[in-house]
């Protein structure tokens, strides 16, 4: 799969732009993390695709990255039901260093 095809789009909302604002200080047991990132991917992309398309398309070093699938939900417009479609969501967290000037 291409790495344009990888990442769908960025999820720009309040809460993913307070995570991408906040960074985590280390432990003895843990090192320093930086902001956390969402983006929308591709529903069969696997976490190293995910890590080496933002690692390429943004220039950055990402630390550990976090998937859900997220499903449809029921819908209704006038007499007909319907679902909206299944999607999958990955949260990024880049080292402490680096950031992305999107959000």
């Amino acid at each position: 799969m291409d790495i344009y095809h990888t990442i769908i789009r960025p999820l720009v909302t309040e809460k993913g732009t307070h995570q991408s604002q906040v960074t985590h200080q280390g432990t003895h047991s843990r090192k320093a993390r930086g902001g956390a990132y969402a983006f929308e991917v591709h529903p069969e992309a696997r976490k190293a695709q995910i890590r080496q398309a933002i690692e390429k398309i943004y220039n950055v070093k990402v630390v550990s990255v976090r998937t859900a699938n997220r499903k449809g939900k029921p819908r209704r417009v006038r007499m007909t039901t319907g679902v909206t479609r299944n999607w999958k969501k990955a949260v990024v967290v880049l080292d402490p260093n680096y950031h992305i000037d999107l959000f």
